[in-house]
């Protein structure tokens, strides 16, 4: 019983690292939307900023440190590291999320930011 312990804990950890539907379905959707509301000031190829910076690597990224795009004082100033909690707040209403912000495009929609942020983080 002992020696098959280790085995279940490994197949176990296996699957925590599998994608499953729900989430794999979620980035689809998130790329989707990403593609309608972001692509046309962000791009996901780093080093490629646009009115926006690039966004490959984001999670984990602290705001306002990619070289070469432009951001607001109050981004840079915000201390923000991002995380899925932070990218939701920050995307259901910049502004308020980061008074001064130059970011304008708000999405409302608590699915459309969860599949976007899905989306990022598997980038």
């Amino acid at each position: 019983m002992t020696s098959a312990r280790p085995a279940m804990l490994l197949a176990f950890a296996a699957l925590l690292g599998a994608p499953l539907p729900a989430v794999a379905q979620d980035a689809a959707t998130g790329e989707r939307a990403f593609r309608q509301r972001c692509a046309s000031c962000h791009s996901l190829d780093p080093g490629q900023n646009r009115a926006g910076p690039s966004l490959a690597g984001v999670i984990g990224r602290k705001a306002g440190s990619v070289e070469g795009a432009r951001y607001s004082k109050a981004l840079q100033d915000s201390g923000i590291t991002w995380d899925a909690r932070s990218l939701d707040g920050f995307l259901a209403d910049p502004r308020k999320a980061v008074p001064g912000t130059s970011m304008t495009v708000r999405l409302a929609d608590a699915a459309q930011r969860e599949a976007v942020i899905a989306y990022l983080s598997g980038r």
